[in-house]
C-alpha cells in the first residue's frame, strides 16, 4: 500500500499503518457482518424490532473500524458498506414488514455518492424495510450541515430517525429538538445510576420532549428484570439488552407483536428569526448600545450550568463578530454541544469550535441581530431588525423583541438550520435521497 512506512523506528506507527491497510482490505472486500439484538415492548414484552450491529473480520468492533476508516480517509464509505451489509442480511430473510430495524449512519456519508455496488440493495431497502437510522450528539456537533441533509432525505423516504446515548453526554439534551428523533435512546449507564441527579434531570428532559413531540423513549443495556422496571419510571416503553437477548444471527420467522409509530418532524420556516417571534411578542425600538448587555445575558446563560445549551447567533457583518466576542463564543464553545455564528464576511470557524456560515449581501439575515438559547430546561430569543441609520455605531436604532417561550425559541432557531447547511431545503432531500439509491 502506498505510504506503508516499513522502517518505522517505533511499533506503534507500523501497528497504525497496518490498521489502515487492513481497513482497505475491509472496504474494498466488504468484508463487513452484521448481528442483530432485539428490541421489545417493555409493558407486554412484544417484539418491536432489531438493531443491526456491524462487525469486521474475526468480530473486529464498529468502533475499531470506524476509527481505522477515519484514518484513511474512508469513513463514508465504510459506513455504506455496513449499512448495505445489514439490508442484505435482513432481506435475505424475507422479513416481516412491520418490524422495525435499527441502523447506524454517519451524516457525513450524506454527502458522499453510494458506491455503485451497493446502490441495488439501499434502493430495494428502502422500498421494502421499516428503518430507523441513529445518530449521535457528536454528529451534531461536528457535522449539522450533514445531519440535516441526513435527517430531511431520511424522512422524506419514510424512514425514522433515533438519537442514540442520550445522557452519556450533557449536550445531547439540548440537541434534541432539532433532530426532532422520533426515538430516544437513553444511554445505558443510567440504569446503573438511577438515584443520581444527572439521571434524574436526563429522564425529566426526555420526558418533556417525548410528552410534547410524541416520540419514543428506548432503554438500552437492559439486563435484569429490575433494569427493566427501573427503565419505565424513566418513561421508557421500548427495551434492548442482555434480559432480551445479546446480539447474534436474525433468527427464522420473526414477526413484530408491537408496533413503533414515527412522528411529525416540524417544518423548517422559511421566515427569519425576527420575523418569527415579532409576529407573537411586542416590538421595541432601542439602540445597539442598549441591546448589547441584553445580548450579553443572553451569551452568558449558554455558558452556564451543568446542562449547557445550544447558542445561535447573527451578526449582520463579520466585523461586528469582534476579538472580545469571539473569545467569550469560543469559551462557550468548550463546553456546549453546538455554537454557531452567522454573518457577511464569516469563515467557516470564527473561532475555535464555533460553527460559521456566511451569507451573501442580499440575504434578509443581513439586517438581523438574534442571539438564540436553547437548552433542555432553558430557552431564551432576542431578535432585532436593523433600522439603517448612518452615525455612531452604538446609536444606530433595532427594533427588537424578546421572549423565552420555548416552542417560540425553537422555531426561530430551527430557522436558521437552513443556513448551516450549503442547499437549500430540496437539494437537502436530493443529496440525502441519494444515499437510497
Amino acid at each position: 500500500m502506498p505510504g506503508l512506512d516499513h522502517n518505522a523506528q517505533t511499533s506503534e506507527p507500523a501497528a497504525d499503518d497496518a490498521r489502515v491497510f487492513h481497513i482497505h482490505e475491509v472496504i474494498d472486500q466488504r468484508t463487513v457482518t452484521t448481528v442483530f439484538q432485539p428490541l421489545v415492548d417493555l409493558a407486554g414484552g412484544g417484539l418491536i424490532g432489531f438493531e443491526a450491529l456491524s462487525r469486521g473480520p474475526a468480530g473486529t468492533s464498529p468502533d475499531r473500524l470506524f476509527a481505522a476508516a477515519r484514518k484513511a480517509g474512508r469513513e463514508a464509505e465504510l459506513d455504506w458498506v455496513c449499512r448495505a451489509a445489514a439490508f442484505r442480511t435482513i432481506l435475505a430473510t424475507d422479513p416481516d414488514p412491520a418490524l422495525t430495524w435499527f441502523v447506524n449512519m454517519e451524516p457525513r456519508a450524506s454527502r458522499v455518492p453510494c458506491p455503485p455496488d451497493l446502490a441495488g440493495i439501499i434502493d430495494e431497502a428502502r422500498h421494502r424495510l421499516r428503518v430507523v437510522t441513529e445518530v449521535t450528539e457528536r454528529s451534531i456537533a461536528d457535522d449539522p450541515a450533514g445531519l440535516l441533509t441526513a435527517t430531511t432525505g431520511l424522512r422524506a423516504a419514510g424512514w425514522g430517525v433515533a438519537l442514540d446515548d442520550v445522557g452519556a453526554d450533557a449536550g445531547s439534551l439540548a440537541l434534541m429538538p432539532f433532530i426532532h428523533p422520533d426515538v430516544v435512546k437513553l444511554d445505558m449507564q443510567l440504569l446503573h445510576e438511577p438515584d443520581e441527579p444527572h439521571t434524574a434531570r436526563v429522564a425529566a428532559a426526555v420526558g418533556a420532549y417525548a410528552e410534547a413531540s410524541g416520540a419514543v423513549v428506548l432503554a438500552e443495556g437492559i439486563e435484569t428484570a429490575r433494569h427493566a422496571a427501573t427503565a419505565r419510571t424513566m418513561g421508557a416503553t421500548i427495551g434492548q439488552g442482555w434480559h432480551y437477548g445479546r446480539p447474534g444471527p436474525l433468527p427464522a420467522h420473526a414477526r413484530a407483536g408491537s408496533s413503533l409509530p414515527f412522528i411529525e418532524p416540524p417544518r423548517l420556516s422559511v421566515d427569519t428569526p425576527f420575523t418569527i417571534v415579532s409576529r407573537k411578542r411586542p416590538v421595541t425600538r432601542t439602540t445597539k448600545g442598549r441591546l448589547m448587555p441584553m445580548s450579553r445575558h443572553l451569551e452568558a446563560l449558554a455558558g452556564d450550568g451543568t446542562q449547557p445549551p445550544v447558542l445561535l447567533a447573527c451578526f449582520q457583518e463579520a466585523r461586528h463578530f469582534t476579538p472580545a466576542t469571539a473569545t467569550r463564543f469560543a469559551r462557550i464553545a468548550m463546553h456546549s454541544p453546538l455554537v454557531a455564528a452567522l454573518g457577511t464576511g464569516l469563515g467557516t470557524e470564527p473561532a475555535p469550535g464555533v460553527h460559521g456560515t456566511a451569507f451573501g449581501p442580499n440575504d434578509p439575515l443581513v439586517g438581523e441581530w438574534n442571539v438564540i438559547v436553547v437548552g433542555p430546561h432553558l430557552a431564551a430569543a432576542l431578535v432585532a431588525r436593523d433600522l439603517g441609520d448612518d452615525g455612531p455605531d452604538r446609536e444606530r436604532r433595532f427594533d427588537f423583541a424578546l421572549t423565552h417561550d420555548r416552542a417560540l425559541v425553537l422555531e426561530a432557531a430551527r430557522a436558521l438550520l437552513p443556513w448551516l447547511a450549503p442547499a437549500t431545503s430540496g437539494e437537502l432531500v436530493s443529496a440525502a435521497g441519494s444515499a437510497f439509491g
